[in-house]
Order: structure tokens, then C-alpha cells, then sequence
């Protein structure tokens, strides 16, 4: 197999992550904090070793259809009975890492148009902002009725993921004006209050208007990294820093699997795991929303 640019970026990364994790193991070792941080981590029913798991399984699918990291993650967490705030918050304050790797790796690869960038981004961080206050105050005095309506989003995510497996491709597309501005907002909001959404509609709006796909996804991808970290960032600011287990959790499993998403990218079925996670989501957003309702 050729190691591409891209490939070893991310390996570098993950050699770096765990030298890290070594020595703050072993820091936390002599200080005498191990035990304390066993204790922390088997918080909740160990939910930090379930985050563990889905945060690995997430970014497989994300590194592989190029979006679905944020819908599984807050489809797992919401069945989880987290709190809506709670789970976009989490989300993503994992995510600002892992959107950074991928952001410097596409930047590193010339996948990137600045004025794309530039369009999507400024629209995105005001919707991101009035989606993360917005979900804070709502998520947490009607937390029930929120987490119906995102189940409701997620669900009608999951039906999308599950009729792209059934698309046949068009060989010529015309190209379709696109909002920008409208698109940017919206994807920023959907993303920030939902805990995901911005790949599916926005990378998939720019790919289905027969923008060039590395530019999309690459740029995307950017854009995607500072609505991310402003969201993270909001959330610090309206709820402080809580849940750093699901936080973690995800954000291992993530670091940990993303410099073989590349690799795995052309080994995995795309279309069995469209049908696969498409399925999941459905199953689990329902019986969120039959849990909420009843």
C-alpha cells in the first residue's frame, strides 16, 4: 500500500497521541492519581469506555463516506438518555481535535478554496452561536420536547443515509446556484443545536450542485473545524465544562482511528454501510422518540 501525504500525517499523529498519553499515564502514575482517574473514568455505568467505542466506530464511517461522525455520536448518546445539551457540547468539544487533523491535513494536500472557505465559515459561526445558546437554554428547562424534535432530525438523517445507498450516480451534472450565505447559517445552527448534520447537508449540497469534490469535502472540512470550535467554545462559556468522560471518550476513539480512515476508505463497502448505519440511526432515533413520547 502507498503511504500518501495524507496517510502519514495522520500516523505522525496517532505516534504523537499516544507518546503523549504515555507520559501523562505514567505522570499520573507517580503523582499517585491512577486510582482517582479509574474511579472518573468508571463514572456513569464506564460510559467512558462505551464513548471509547463509539467515538473509534464514528470516525471509521466518518473517514469512509466523508460525513456521519456528529449523527451517530448524538443518535448513541441521546438513546444513552444524555441531555441534548450535554451531548452537543460534548460532541463537539471532541471534535474541534479531530476536524483540526483532518482541516490541516486537507489544507496540506491543496483540497481547499479559501473564498469557499470564507463563504461557509462567517455564515456558519453565527449559526453555530445562536444554535449553542439556543440548545442550552432549551435543551435544559424542555429537555424533553428537545430531544424529541432532534430525535426527529436524526431519524430523518438516518432515513437520508440509508436512500444514498440505493442513488445511482449521474455521469453529467449541471451546476445548481448555490446560497452560501443561507447554507452556511443553516448548516452552523442544524449542526450546533442537533450535534451534527453539517456534512450531510452541507457537504452534500455542495457535492450534489456539481462543486469539484476535493474542493467540497476540503473546504468543508475547514469551515466545519471553525463552527465546531465555536460551538465548543459557546458551550464552555453557557455550561462550562462538564461530562469531560463522553468528551474524552470520543475524542480517543477518534484520534485513535483516524489515520487509518484513509486506508480503510477503499477496503470497506460503502454501500453495506450506508445500509448498516442508515438502519442503526433509524432503530435508535425511534425508540428515542417512542421513550420520549411515552
Amino acid at each position: 500500500m502507498v503511504i500518501t501525504p495524507k496517510i502519514q500525517f495522520r500516523i505522525n499523529l496517532l505516534l504523537i497521541t499516544i507518546v503523549v498519553l504515555a507520559i501523562a499515564v505514567i505522570s499520573l502514575y507517580n503523582l499517585g492519581y491512577l486510582d482517582e482517574l479509574q474511579i472518573i473514568l468508571a463514572k456513569d455505568n464506564y460510559i467512558f469506555y462505551w464513548m471509547l467505542l463509539v467515538g473509534f466506530l464514528a470516525e471509521i464511517v466518518a473517514g469512509s463516506m466523508g460525513m456521519g461522525y456528529g449523527v451517530i455520536c448524538t443518535t448513541t448518546l441521546l438513546f444513552l438518555g444524555i441531555p441534548p445539551h450535554a451531548v452537543s457540547a460534548s460532541i463537539h468539544s471532541a471534535e474541534s481535535f479531530t476536524t483540526a487533523a483532518g482541516s490541516i491535513s486537507h489544507i496540506k494536500l491543496k483540497n481547499v478554496s479559501k473564498s469557499l472557505v470564507k463563504k461557509l465559515a462567517i455564515p456558519a459561526i453565527i449559526g453555530a452561536i445562536i444554535g449553542a445558546v439556543s440548545l442550552t437554554y432549551l435543551g435544559e428547562y424542555y429537555s424533553k420536547i428537545t430531544k424529541t424534535v432532534i430525535s426527529f432530525y436524526t431519524l430523518y438523517l438516518g432515513i437520508q443515509i440509508l436512500s444514498n445507498a440505493f442513488k445511482t450516480r449521474q455521469d453529467k451534472k449541471m451546476k445548481r446556484k448555490t446560497n452560501l450565505t443561507r447554507l452556511g447559517v443553516i448548516g452552523g445552527f442544524i449542526d450546533s443545536f442537533a450535534g451534527g448534520g453539517w456534512g450531510p447537508l452541507v457537504t452534500g449540497t455542495l457535492i450534489k450542485n456539481a462543486f469539484t469534490p476535493r474542493f467540497a469535502v476540503g473546504s468543508s472540512t475547514v469551515a466545519k473545524f471553525i463552527l465546531t470550535l465555536t460551538a465548543a467554545v459557546t458551550f464552555v462559556f453557557t455550561l462550562g465544562i462538564q461530562h469531560w468522560n463522553i468528551i474524552l471518550g470520543l475524542l480517543i476513539g477518534g484520534i485513535i482511528t483516524a489515520p487509518f480512515s484513509a486506508m480503510l476508505t477503499a477496503k470497506l463497502p460503502v454501500k453495506s454501510m450506508f445500509v448498516v448505519i442508515g438502519t442503526l440511526v433509524i432503530i435508535m432515533s425511534s425508540i428515542t422518540i417512542f421513550k420520549s413520547v411515552f
